[in-house]
């Protein structure tokens, strides 16, 4: 009697998935692993993804349903874009490899085209021409995806080096600024032994990369209301 292949759905490979890029990365990710992880043949993932690329457009745009679900703020263009950032932030950190996903994917898919949209109505009542609305949200959208980005590269790089080896790494880099002209590293030596470099990723970071962002789109729309 033939096996029968245990009932797959698509939430249930987006599930697998998810856990797969939390486990080993995006660069391990396979379909056949995959569907090892399913307990599937993985001809039977095609059913419902037909490519690598495809689930890769399914991750996004769950993501993508996530954050618009989840953007609460009906206040004016500045609320409404923080409560954007700090959501993209907050669900972006829930998904391993989410970051990548949202970059190598095209809005093809409907929640994707909905998040879309929904970054561009966050600035749509300012007197912003459309591509200036475009770039403010666009702007805004990368700083919080390479922060969540390089958050998570760090931790990955934190996990896999030990200690000791830290602290090897630790006296290579003072001794490379050793062998180098003071000017050159006067202002690297002194964030890198204050240790502020270990500020990144971190809330504050965060919280003042934004307000940088938003007060740069204030000060355009400032001086096209002079005008």
């Amino acid at each position: 009697m033939k096996k029968q292949q245990p009932q797959i759905s698509e939430d249930k490979i987006l599930e697998a998935s998810w856990e797969l890029l939390g486990e080993d990365g995006i660069e391990k990710l396979s379909m056949r692993r995959l569907a090892d992880r399913l307990g599937i043949q993985a001809p039977s993932l095609y059913w419902h993804f037909k490519s690598k690329q495809h689930l890769y457009q399914g991750l996004a745009n769950q993501v993508s349903k996530l954050i618009v679900e989840q953007c609460q703020s009906q206040g004016d263009w500045k609320e409404r874009s923080t409560e954007l950032a700090v959501t993209m932030r907050r669900v972006l950190s829930q998904y391993p490899c989410s970051t990548q996903m949202m970059m190598v994917t095209m809005p093809f898919e409907p929640d994707m085209i909905r998040f879309t949209n929904y970054m561009l109505r966050c600035v749509e009542d300012t007197p912003l021409e459309p591509d200036e609305q475009m770039q403010a949200v666009t702007t805004l959208a990368n700083f919080v995806l390479f922060f969540v980005l390089d958050r998570y590269q760090q931790e990955r790089n934190a996990e896999a080096i030990s200690e000791q080896r830290h602290a090897e790494l630790d006296d290579e880099m003072l001794g490379i600024m050793d062998k180098m002209n003071d000017e050159d590293t006067s202002l690297f030596r002194r964030m890198y032994t204050q240790q502020l470099f270990e500020l990144m990723g971190s809330d504050h970071a965060f919280e003042f990369g934004l307000r940088v962002i938003l007060l740069g789109i204030e000060q355009i729309i400032a001086e096209k209301d002079a005008k």
